[in-house]
Parts: C-alpha cells; structure tokens; sequence
C-alpha cells in the first residue's frame, strides 16, 4: 500500500469517529415532566425544554426575577412547556438581551429538585419582517444611500 492509501485511510477513520461522536450528543426538545423523569433515573444529560413565558394582558412578562444591583447573575422566570406545565427555571447568568421580546424559548439544562437549572437560553425572537415590509434603522437607509 502507498502512503498516500494509508493517510487518506486514516482521515475517513477519524471523519467516522468525530460524525459518531458529535450523533451521540444529539438531543430533542422535551417536556418538563420528561426532564424530570430522567432526573429521577440519574441520567445528567443536558435537556433541551421549548415554551413560553406568562405574560399579562399589557405583554409584560409575569413571574420573572432579575435585579442586576442585588446579584446580576441570578436570573428566574418561569417558562411554561408544550404540554402546558409551568416550571421555575434559574439561570446562574445575565439576563439576555430581548428575553421580553421572544416568543418561544429553548432552556438547556437539566432538572435540580424543585427548578429546571438552566446551562443556555435561546431565543425565538419576532420576525423583522411584519406585514411583508422590512424595518430598516437610520443607519441602515443612510447606507443604502451611498
């Protein structure tokens, strides 16, 4: 065999290892109930919840705790998920930016007795594009000038 074989052997090997490896840390949305379920049975993997926060006929958010002045790394709210069970979520980070905006949410974590311990949050935020028109910003339309 040339060595030009064995190298390119061995770089399939390695592509093979990595695809199997990044397939096994693969995870699917779930529920509340489920999260907790797997807690239950010792399993610590990181779980992916998909819902909503409360919100007040004004569309302010409800539930929610956040005082940067006191601890700016301590952020709860409660999110409620697609088989409609609210849960307490504690995220042991800043609060991101435009949460009150968002419409679906994606907390990533794990159950930890009465809360859902959150690790990332990720945000569905509202399309730029309402009404088929675009919003654009000053900056934006000065640009598209030159």
């Amino acid at each position: 065999m040339k060595l030009s074989h064995i190298i390119g052997i061995i770089v399939i090997a390695v592509a093979i290892g990595v695809i199997a490896s990044t397939a096994g840390d693969a995870s699917v949305y779930t529920t509340f109930t489920k999260a907790q379920q797997m807690a239950r049975n010792g399993d610590d993997k990181m779980i992916h919840v998909v819902g909503k926060v409360n919100k007040d006929a004004q569309g302010k958010i409800t539930d929610m705790l956040y005082n940067p002045a006191i601890d700016p790394n301590h952020f709860e709210f409660t999110l409620v998920d697609n088989d409609n069970r609210a849960q307490k979520v504690v995220y042991n980070s800043p609060k991101p930016q435009d949460f009150e905006r968002s419409e679906q949410i994606v907390v990533i974590g794990a159950m930890e007795g009465d809360h859902f311990q959150c690790n990332k949050i990720l945000l569905k935020c509202p399309s730029k594009y309402q009404d088929g028109k675009l919003e654009t910003t000053e900056h934006t339309a000065k640009t598209a000038q030159l």
